[in-house]
């Protein structure tokens, strides 16, 4: 399975944290996704070797403090490792609010492809003999879900390629085919949206990737055009989004202390003995639904249908991402 630079590079950078010790390219290729090769085909480690001289710059290039040394005099071969006490930041103090922005960042990166390598990354280095230290990286579990058009839209964003897909909008029954330069990926009121050039409308659009049909295929040269200069990707999607208007209510049961996000946000509260009834204000049912699964079992809705199989739903697909991630980690 091909796998993008930045997978590779975070991959790499897990790897490098997780050990104490100088590793060498022989023991990264075999450790790291991506790096994958024949090392007896000399056509085939050079073009490795090429890849792992241009990761290392490139992580060089981000500050990454990447030491070159050997774990013995006795060893030939150089290794490589990260520097903890260079990479690790400061304690930061955070707000309860903060915390939770950066707790959902986490979530997210979780997701995106990448836990499930570079579980398998650590997994190898500790078969290899290789002492890990369990407390280097985050635990790497997928939490949540995001839209199977974010991982290539990103990437094509990042390398500056042209994408075309298939795009729905609510108002036709077919969905038509869309060409875009993207210029960056960004979350606007819970929901995601890609923002580029239309080469076929020759302007700005922004189109939300829950309603992208099928594959993102990507076309042209990396590097193929250039995003304006300071451009401001959320006033981009503000401006075409527009305002929302909650003319929905939904009612939920809330577990007595819980949910105080959404406490805050209902219009009406009464307590009971199963709990507390409140009415929440909601745009569509697929966004309330996305936001009130993240409580678990503290929240139970009780209207409308809509609002609950939106919820039934989206439950499910993350039992079925989670199942596929662990039947995929288990055959590698």
């Amino acid at each position: 399975m091909s796998r993008t630079r930045t997978e590779r590079l975070v991959n790499l950078v897990i790897c490098l944290l997780s050990t104490r010790r100088f590793l060498t390219a022989a023991q990264i290729a075999a450790t790291v996704p991506g790096y994958e090769h024949d090392p007896d085909d000399a056509k085939d480690h050079e073009a490795f070797q090429r890849k792992f001289e241009r990761d290392k710059a490139e992580l060089r290039e981000l500050g990454v403090p990447l030491e070159t040394g050997t774990a013995s005099v006795f060893d030939a071969e150089p290794g490589y490792r990260i520097a903890h006490r260079e990479y690790a930041l400061p304690d930061i103090p955070l707000e309860p609010d903060e915390a939770a922005a950066v707790g959902i960042a986490a979530r997210l990166w979780q997701h995106a492809g990448l836990a499930a390598a570079a579980s398998s990354g650590l997994a190898k280095l500790r078969a290899a003999g290789v002492d890990v230290d369990p407390q280097a990286t985050l635990g790497l579990e997928p939490m949540v879900t995001v839209d199977p058009a974010f991982a290539p839209l990103t990437a094509a964003a990042r390398d500056r390629r042209e994408v075309s897909f298939d795009y729905r909008v609510p108002d036709r029954d077919a969905p038509t085919r869309r060409r875009l330069q993207p210029w960056g990926v960004v979350c606007w009121r819970g929901r995601w949206y890609v923002v580029g050039h239309d080469l076929d409308r020759a302007a700005t659009r922004c189109f939300r990737l829950s309603r992208v049909v099928g594959a993102v295929r990507v076309a042209g040269v990396p590097g193929g055009y250039q995003p304006p200069a300071g451009v401001d990707l959320i006033s981009h999607v503000a401006r075409w989004s527009g305002p929302v208007e909650r003319t929905g209510r939904a009612t939920v049961l809330v577990a007595p202390g819980r949910a105080a996000g959404l406490r805050r946000w209902a219009v009406e509260a009464a307590s009971g003995p199963d709990g507390d009834r409140l009415v929440l204000p909601y745009a569509d049912p697929e966004s309330l639904a996305r936001q009130l699964v993240g409580y678990g079992p503290d929240v139970r809705v009780v209207d409308p249908p809509e609002v609950r199989e939106a919820v039934i739903q989206r439950l499910k697909e993350i039992a079925a991402r989670h199942e596929e991630l662990t039947v995929t980690g288990g055959a590698r």
